[in-house]
This record gives C-alpha cells, sequence and structure tokens, in this order.
C-alpha cells in the first residue's frame, strides 16, 4: 500500500516543491494541505478533516508552516496537529515541538535549564520594567537586541542601544523579549545555521553581513560550512532539550572565541543552506520521516 504524505502550509513555494519531489521519487504519495482550512469533529468520535484527505486520514503529516492569525485560530492550528497524532497519524514536527519552539522565551528558557550556552535574556510584559533592564544593561556597556516573541527571518528584530530605541508596545505585542547582543571581533557580523535532522547536525553555513543582522532574508551571504566540533554539538544537544524530529539552529561566536546559541527553530527554511552543501536535505528529510512512519506501522503490527 503506498504510503500518503500531507505537507501542511499555505504557501509550498520552492520547499514545497522539493518536498515534493523527494516524496515523489521514493513512491509516495506527497498532497499539499492546509490547517487553515482544516476542521476538527466530535460526534460519538473525533477525527479531523484535512483538505486533499477528505476520505482519510494521511500516513503522516509533514509541518512545513503554521499559519498565524488569534491566540485562538493558532490553538487551533497546534490542536489539528495535536489530534492528529493521537489518531495514529506520524506528525512531524508535532504539536508539542512547535509550542517548545516557537515561542523564543520557553526556547531560551529550556536551554538555560539544560545548561546550554544562550546570551542572558528578560521577558517581560511592561515598559518601565524593559526600560530599567535596558538601563541597567547598557550602563554595564551591553547592548540588547529585542525580539518579537514569535517570528522568524529576522523580522521585527530591534538593536537597543537607549531606552528610546525600544519599540513600541503594539510593534511587539506588548511583551518584551530583551537578549544581550553578541559582540564579535571584527565588522562583520556572522552567525551560523546548523541543520539538525533526527538528532544530527547533518548541514552548515556561516551567514554574515556588514550591518548586525546575518539572516538571509534580511541580504545576509551564505557560507559552505562544515557541522563538526563544538558547534555541531551545541547544535544538536539544543534540538535535543526541545525534543524534534528536526531543526534549524541559529549559533553565535564571540570576540572571545565562546559558542552561543541564539534560536531553534523547527520549521526552518532551507534554501539558502541548499546552495552551500552537497546534502540534499530535503532527500534527507523526507528519508527521516518515512523511516519513523514506517517503524511506528510496525510496532502497530506487533501490538
Amino acid at each position: 500500500m503506498t504510503l500518503q504524505v500531507a505537507v501542511v502550509t499555505d504557501d509550498p513555494g520552492w520547499h514545497g516543491k522539493r518536498l515534493h519531489e523527494a516524496f515523489m521519487a521514493r513512491g509516495v504519495t506527497c498532497l499539499f494541505s492546509s490547517l487553515t482550512h482544516a476542521r476538527i469533529e466530535m460526534d460519538q468520535q473525533i477525527q479531523v478533516v484535512l483538505p486533499g484527505f477528505e476520505s482519510g486520514l494521511p500516513d503522516a503529516v509533514f509541518v512545513r508552516g503554521i499559519p498565524g492569525g488569534t491566540l485562538q485560530q493558532v490553538v487551533f492550528h497546534l490542536n489539528v496537529l495535536h489530534i492528529l497524532q493521537a489518531l495514529g497519524v506520524r506528525v512531524y514536527n508535532d504539536g508539542r515541538a512547535i509550542e517548545r519552539s516557537v515561542d523564543k522565551g520557553l526556547t531560551t528558557a529550556r536551554l538555560s535549564q539544560k545548561g546550554i550556552p544562550t546570551p542572558a535574556t528578560w521577558v517581560c510584559a511592561e515598559r518601565p520594567m524593559a526600560e530599567a533592564i535596558t538601563e541597567r544593561e547598557t550602563a554595564c556597556g551591553h547592548q540588547l537586541i529585542c525580539k518579537p516573541l514569535f517570528g522568524s527571518q529576522g523580522k521585527g528584530i530591534v538593536l537597543v542601544k537607549n531606552r528610546a530605541d525600544l519599540p513600541d508596545a503594539d510593534a511587539i505585542h506588548h511583551v518584551w523579549y530583551l537578549q544581550r547582543f553578541i559582540e564579535q571581533s571584527d565588522d562583520l557580523a556572522c552567525d551560523w545555521r546548523v541543520f539538525v535532522i533526527s538528532g544530527v547536525a547533518v548541514a552548515a553555513m556561516r551567514r554574515s553581513t556588514s550591518g548586525w543582522l546575518a539572516n538571509v532574508a534580511q541580504g545576509g551571504i551564505c557560507h559552505a560550512a562544515v557541522p563538526e566540533g563544538e558547534l555541531k554539538h551545541l547544535a544538536e544537544q539544543a534540538v535535543a532539550c526541545v525534543d524534534m524530529d528536526y531543526a534549524g539552529v541559529d549559533l553565535m561566536r564571540d570576540a572571545l572565541g565562546n559558542w552561543w546559541v541564539i534560536e531553534i527553530n523547527s520549521v526552518p527554511a532551507w534554501r539558502g543552506l541548499q546552495r552551500v552543501t552537497s546534502v540534499n536535505i530535503a532527500s534527507v528529510l523526507a528519508d527521516d520521516l518515512l523511516m519513523k512512519c514506517r517503524h511506528s506501522q510496525a510496532c502497530e503490527a506487533l501490538q
């Protein structure tokens, strides 16, 4: 029986095409579906209806995108994933993994609890408190980064040198996530993205820029890198502490040579990384999901 995989996204784009090609090359039926247009039905028994799979659920769901929206909408989208998992569908990454990483504050807390080096961070919901933190840090010679709790691709990130640089409450949804800025040894800001699949760092790149924010979406330039040594070790440790099938880990190195884990992305893009690595990332992702899906089916058959 042919396996069926739903790639959930509202915008398949380049990544969707790569995944579709990888699954189809392996004889797997692959369709795009949307959490926005899914529904949950509860009448004596519970079921989820996914667009394109009205006659039956897929064997696996590859989460390529979680739609934004109100708190209620986001909770609904995650609940769809939770219920699919409970119904025996292999969800990759599952709802719990996404919840652990989509909130930067919770991710940082988990990293800190596990002793993984991550910059000093403060999260608060009152501007006077954010201003007091800023004044204390800048008085000690530190700059800060203010990020949206929910965000990606470097959008909405602000460099804070004094209290006047703090964004307005509406711009960051009334929660200030402040992180100590990592000082580097030259004028070329850079960070590293490590792609981890099933606990193993399979590819990496260094991103550089003449500014202070090196995200590819913000104009950063990609350079080939080898996932080895402390870079590999920390990336794998970071993903293990949030228990994800796959992730993109962002790291930086300070002027003294110390490594810091900055973020963990549960729905990472890899277009820039693919340009500088020989690893076919979509193929490795497809192989890993199919292996886990078949393993789950084999375990069920033995029960």
